[in-house]
Parts: C-alpha cells; sequence; structure tokens
C-alpha cells in the first residue's frame, strides 16, 4: 500500500508509463480509531466469542478476528460491530513491521488505572503541505472486495463527480475478456450522469455511502521510512482538522509539514468527548457523546508570527526582553510540580536563556498560588502549548516579572479570571440541559 504526496516545490510531475510521477510513500502500518466488539448474536454463540478472545489476545486486527469468525460460523454474517472509545488501538498485525506496534505503544503508551497500557495520545508530523494529501477523504461505497462508487473532484476543482469501475468488456462465449494495463479502469458513473449529489444519491440515502477520510503522518520517534495512518468516518473530525490545517498553514505561510516551529512542535492526535448531533429514524435530531479525533496543535501563536518578522523587528523585541530582565540570582528547580516548594521573599531573575516551566512554577508559588492551579490560569489565558513554547514561558515569566513587588494584585487577578471562567462554564451547562 502506498500513498501519493504532492512535492512542495511544485516541479511539473514526470511522465511514465505509471502515469504522472508524484512522491509515494508506502504505509507501514495502520492505527484505528477505536475497536470492535461481538454483536449481541455472535457474543450468544461461545465459539465465536472464543475466536474473538483468542484474536485479541494475539493481537491480530479485527478484520482477522471477522474473517476467522465468519468462515467458523458463516451464519454469522457481520459478527463485529465499532464501539468508541477513548484511546486509539495500536495491533501488530496492522503493521508491516509489528515491531513498530509494540515501540508506538511503549513510547506514548499510557496505563491510566485500569492496568492497560494504550494509545490515549500521541504526537505526529505530516509529510506534506498539502492537506488533502495528509487528510485524503471521499464518499464511497464499498462492495465485497472493492469500492462500488466513489467521489472525486473535477480537475477545475469546481464539480464532485461520481466514478465507479469500468464495466468488463463482453466477449464471445469461452474467451477470457482482454487484459487491463494498470488494473481495472474507472468511469464516470453513467445512471447519474456522474455528478456525486448525496441528497439525490440512493445509496448515501440508505446509509451505504459514507464519508471516509485518513491521516497520513510520521510519529517522531519511531524510526519508519514508512508512513502511518489513521481512518476516521467522523465529519466532526475531519472538518476541526481542516479548520487546524488552514490557521497553521496561514500563520507558517503555506506550511503544515515538519515541525511547527524551532522548539520542535509536533502537532498531537487524541480524543475528546463531545456531544455530536445525529438525525434519528424520524428525521429529528438527537445528540450522543461521541470520542471524536482530536487534531491539536499547541504551540504559542506568537511564536509562529514572530518568525515571519523581519530581522529588525526580531532584534528589536529580542533587545526589550533583555531590558526587562533583573540581576541574576539562582533558582532551585523543582523535580515534580506538586512538590513545589519556594521560599516567597526570594526573587527570581533568568538571565541569558528562557525560563523553564519549573521556574516559572517557582515564582507562581512564591506569589503563594499552587501549581496547579497556575496552570490552569495559565492555559485559559495562553492556551496549553505555552508550557512546551520558550516563548510562550517567557510570556508566562514576564507577567510575573510585572507583580513581583505586588503579589497579592496577581493572585486576586489570577482567582478572579478562574471564577470567570467557571461562571461561563456553569451558563454554557445550563443552556445546554
Amino acid at each position: 500500500m502506498t500513498t501519493s504526496l504532492i512535492a512542495r516545490s511544485g516541479t511539473t510531475p514526470i511522465p511514465t508509463l505509471l502515469g504522472h510521477s508524484n512522491i509515494r510513500l508506502p504505509v507501514g502500518g495502520k492505527i484505528r480509531a477505536g475497536i470492535k466488539v461481538l454483536t449481541r448474536q455472535a457474543a450468544a454463540q461461545p465459539q465465536a466469542k472464543a475466536l474473538y478472545d483468542e484474536g485479541v489476545a494475539a493481537g491480530q486486527s479485527f478484520d482477522e478476528i471477522e474473517l476467522a469468525i465468519t468462515a467458523a460460523l458463516p451464519e454469522l454474517k457481520h459478527p463485529l460491530v465499532p464501539r468508541n472509545v477513548p484511546w486509539f488501538t495500536v495491533r501488530a498485525h496492522d503493521f508491516a513491521n509489528p515491531e513498530l506496534a509494540r515501540q508506538i505503544l511503549d513510547t506514548y503508551g499510557e496505563d491510566r488505572g485500569d492496568g492497560e497500557r494504550r494509545l490515549y495520545r500521541f504526537p505526529v508530523v505530516f509529510p506534506s503541505d498539502h492537506w488533502p494529501t495528509v487528510m485524503p477523504h471521499e464518499l464511497s461505497v464499498w462492495g465485497a472486495r472493492e469500492k462500488r462508487f466513489w467521489s472525486q473532484y473535477s480537475a477545475d476543482g469546481r464539480v464532485r463527480q461520481c466514478w465507479c469501475p469500468a464495466p468488463v468488456v463482453s466477449t464471445k462465449e469461452g474467451e477470457r475478456p482482454p487484459r487491463s494495463f494498470g488494473g481495472r479502469h474507472a468511469v464516470l458513473r453513467a445512471d447519474n450522469g456522474g455528478v456525486c449529489d448525496p441528497q439525490a444519491c440512493p445509496q448515501y440515502q440508505q446509509r451505504e455511502c459514507r464519508l471516509r477520510g485518513r491521516f497520513v503522518f510520521f510519529i517522531p520517534g519511531i524510526r519508519s521510512i514508512n508512513v502511518f495512518e489513521l481512518h476516521t468516518t467522523s465529519f466532526y473530525a475531519m472538518n476541526a482538522a481542516n479548520q487546524t490545517f488552514e490557521a497553521i498553514s496561514f500563520l507558517r505561510g503555506g506550511r503544515i509539514s515538519g515541525f511547527l516551529d524551532r522548539e520542535r512542535t509536533p502537532f498531537y492526535l487524541s480524543k475528546q468527548l463531545r456531544e455530536v448531533v445525529h438525525r434519528d429514524d424520524n428525521g429529528q435530531p438527537v445528540r450522543v457523546p461521541q470520542w471524536i479525533i482530536q487534531l491539536e496543535a499547541p504551540v504559542d501563536v506568537t511564536a509562529l508570527l514572530r518568525e515571519r518578522d523581519d530581522p529588525d523587528t526580531a532584534l528589536a523585541q529580542a533587545d526589550l526582553n533583555t531590558q526587562l530582565l533583573a540581576p541574576e540570582v539562582p533558582i532551585a528547580v523543582a523535580e515534580e510540580v506538586d512538590a513545589v516548594v519556594v521560599p516567597v521573599s526570594t526573587t527570581y531573575v533568568v538571565k541569558g536563556e528562557e525560563p523553564s516551566l519549573s521556574q516559572v512554577l517557582d515564582v507562581a508559588t512564591s506569589f503563594g498560588i499552587e501549581a496547579r492551579r497556575y496552570i490552569a490560569y495559565a492555559d485559559q489565558r495562553w492556551g496549553e502549548g505555552w508550557k512546551l513554547n520558550r516563548l510562550g514561558r517567557r510570556r508566562a515569566w514576564d507577567e510575573l516579572e510585572r507583580y513581583r513587588h505586588d503579589p497579592q494584585g496577581y493572585v486576586d487577578k489570577l482567582e478572579t479570571e478562574l471564577a470567570q471562567v467557571a461562571v461561563g462554564r456553569k451558563g454554557s451547562a445550563g443552556t445546554r440541559a
């Protein structure tokens, strides 16, 4: 399996026997968005339950488990159904090199108290600046062996077309059909004029045609030239990711590939529990909780903007930061956030280097603020990425410096803003209720 990538250089693809040659990266494995479990009918069959348990224990993919069950019990046509869970599934049989699955779980997996090490959140970098390439998607209908219909935009990008495999050429009885070079060809669907219109499509209205997409990425720290995939059918996840891609592309001058800043900040994929709306059998909107894939970009936006500044502006900003610093005083760095204990009278200054998170928290606790409470305030004020970015930590440091001679005033400011956020959340919860 390969994924076609568009080169950022914009050079004209070279025509070959296989068509116009773009960069193609092999797919090394799939990370699943959820799990599959036995249907109620299949769970009542002891043999199906045994095959399912054996397959899960052996690290088999759910497709392999389902094939094993249907082979043993042909009367069970669809023995497994998807289940939405807060973690991603990483199984050895979904990878060309099963060792990669173990490396991913060992590096980024978490045990959240249930004794199982699972993948809840992990970093990714994308190999292309063209977001439809790193998040390809389509409306498609799958048969037992191949795609029956799929959407694709016309060359000018104005019309969404409906395609299907070309019909097999009829031949005389006893003769083999002619061989097709390059595999079976695709043609525009004839019965709808080749136009993809979900409102008028019988397959879409019968829920046979679905939106299907996937994220294509590398994982920092996992040594593989092959890309990894995460498939999804969630419109909410893909639409939100698209907005994130467009925002980052705007801030970075058209780039979404690679690390986001000089601090080597990656994107992150995680899951968020959200209420989504779907239509019931009567066409009425119903809200249901779902774990939705979330694409995070925990980066200081001002850092991205500053990287695009001209050299004179950058030098002026650096000089201003230097003027705000006081004489150097040693700093005691705490190992754990909850273990920070600092004398209130101590003055903290960083000279010649950016402050670490521990140093920022040292100053906050010297004001009499609990570390957890300060982080909640700072996350709300600057976004969660401030902890990971040196410029974000500098912003927090400079604010603390301005209140160095009025710590109680800063405590009052922090408590007021946190209280306002709490009131706003209660209000929004009451509105939803």
